[in-house]
């Protein structure tokens, strides 16, 4: 599931979700700008940066990570990229992290080097698995546990985050929106499943002709047809090549490349 997308958009539409998830004042949303910013020097982008108003110098920086699969070297490289922006941009106020695990079998815990180099403090960690239901009352945090909601469960979930939808935003195009954000979670969630059974099994009939339905079943068929990559180049296609057969962006198609040589690599 696309985690990291959905994370994206729950932040664009819940800026005071991070503050919420690390236990801080909600109040504090309205200081900050949420931002996917690019780092230039190895062209990466960071998932989540909350930069604050520059007139208060006193709030820091919260960088934010999702993180939904197994990885022994997250925190090097995630410490990392928060470094190399620190040199890029060179911000004079102070700087945390907030990392959202999908459960806590997943964290490997901190390097000691840089438990020793870092204020521990600063790296703060949430485990959605351990999100106690008294705490994701808010339209927000009930979004963020329904990522983590087992599938049985999902239908009585989404019953649950529609009626507190309509309760927390009264305006109707802000309340269409969010109820496309929970449908598109849906879809993400049950990739395989058809537009009638996702109907029958939520109870719902005309949501499937959003344009977040329409998007994210474009994204599926672009990584259906970046799954053949690897034969295509097997058969002797360079990358132009194989971005003109199958119809798709040349810069999918390298990033595809890159991302099979980097576990060759690691392998």
């Amino acid at each position: 599931m696309k985690t990291d997308k959905i994370f994206y958009t729950l932040f664009q539409t819940f800026p005071e979700l991070i503050f919420e998830l690390t236990k801080q004042p909600t109040e504090l949303a309205k200081y900050y700008e949420f931002k996917s910013v690019e780092v230039k020097e190895l062209a990466f982008r960071l998932d989540g940066v909350f930069l604050p108003d520059e007139k208060y110098p006193e709030y820091p920086i919260y960088f934010a990570e999702v993180q939904f699969q197994k990885d022994e070297d997250f925190y090097w490289r995630f410490i990392t990229e928060i470094s190399i922006y620190l040199n890029q941009f060179k911000p004079d106020r102070p700087c945390k992290t907030a990392i959202i695990w999908g459960n806590k079998s997943l964290d490997q815990g901190i390097p000691l080097v840089y438990q020793s180099l870092l204020n521990k403090e600063n790296i703060m960690t949430i485990y959605l698995d351990e999100l106690e239901e008294k705490e994701s009352k808010s339209l927000g945090l009930g979004i963020v546990k329904f990522v983590v909601t087992p599938p049985k469960e999902a239908p009585e979930k989404v019953k649950e985050l529609i009626t507190l939808a309509k309760v927390e935003i009264p305006d109707e195009i802000s309340q269409q929106k969010m109820l496309e954000l929970i449908e598109k979670i849906i879809i993400y969630k049950f990739p395989k499943l058809s537009r009638q059974e996702l109907e029958t099994m939520f109870n719902l009939t005309e949501w499937t002709e959003t344009q977040f339905y329409k998007e994210v079943k474009k994204e599926g068929k672009i990584e259906g047809k970046l799954e053949t990559i690897p034969l295509l180049i097997k058969l002797g296609l360079t990358p132009i090549q194989i971005a003109e057969e199958l119809k798709i962006n040349l810069d999918l198609v390298q990033q595809k490349i890159k991302g099979l040589s980097s576990n060759f690599d690691h392998n």
